[in-house]
């Protein structure tokens, strides 16, 4: 018991190590720089993990009791997938193009009448009830379009913060888990030679990098969320900075597998 209470232990607290990797932490500061609160902030780095711990526990589960061996260029390739998934984060920041598409659709979900302003430098994605009011289908304004119609059944944080902010990190955790499951699968190998045990470790391992990247993401959004309120222009600055960020590390990420690590040479070495 005390073995088993120990494998959990290190596992989910070496999950949480494990997000706050600089690729990491990057990606989602890109994600979270355009947040208004620290609850949608812990939203997505919790949708974040979970994309992460579904590749970490599919690609894992598979090299344990398969005994699959990933090819170097393979395993390079999908580590290449990490650097050109924050190049594109950081394209889509710095362009803008991000803010149009979540503000088209918004527009698209709400419907006739639906229309926006920009109010203190932000963008205020709303419909107008009877009275002329600001409403959004008979709840609440809705900023930046994290407010959308749907269901009643639907809770109301899942209405808050909208589908696409939801598919957008998973979608980006699901890459991330692709660049270190072959990792994380070989070392438990080497440590835990029971498959179930070396599965239910990994499970716990996508745990703690949930949690570990829920609180990091709810402390980045901090500063964001609150110059947003306050500071527009540094606000902007601030969200334009983690765009060049992720795109510049995105960029030594692609060189530095691509070039010196030798995935586009006949010899690649994969550490």
């Amino acid at each position: 018991m005390a073995t088993l209470f120990a494998i959990v232990l290190l596992g989910f607290f070496l999950g949480m190590r494990h997000a706050t990797d600089p690729d990491h932490v990057i990606a989602v500061t890109t994600i979270v720089s355009r947040e208004r609160t620290m609850l949608h902030a812990a939203l997505i780095g919790a949708f974040w993990g979970l994309g992460h711990t579904v590749t970490i526990l599919m690609v894992g589960s598979a090299i344990i009791l398969f005994n699959l061996t990933i090819p170097p260029r393979l395993g390079m390739s999908m580590e290449l997938s990490v650097g050109l998934m924050l190049i594109l984060l950081g394209v889509l920041n710095l362009s803008g193009l991000l803010r149009r598409a979540i503000e088209w659709i918004t527009i698209r979900r709400l419907g006739p009448g639906a229309h926006s302003h920009i109010v203190l430098g932000r963008s205020m994605i709303h419909m107008h009830d009877e009275d002329g009011e600001p409403v959004l289908a008979g709840s609440e304004p809705a900023f930046n379009g994290f407010t959308e119609p749907g269901p009643e059944w639907r809770p109301r944080w899942l209405k808050t913060l909208g589908l696409f902010h939801i598919a957008r990190p998973l979608t980006v955790g699901i890459v991330h888990g692709l660049a270190g499951s072959a990792a994380v699968a070989l070392l438990v190998l080497t440590t835990i030679h029971r498959p179930a045990w070396a599965i239910g470790y990994l499970l716990v391992f996508g745990l703690g990098t949930i949690a570990g990247m829920m609180l990091i993401t709810a402390v980045i959004a901090v500063p964001f969320a609150y110059t947003m309120q306050h500071f527009v222009r540094l606000n902007r600055g601030l969200a334009m900075a983690s765009g060049m960020l992720s795109l510049s590390f995105g960029l030594f990420l692609c060189y530095q597998i691509g070039f010196v690590d030798g995935l586009f040479s006949t010899h690649p070495h994969w550490k």
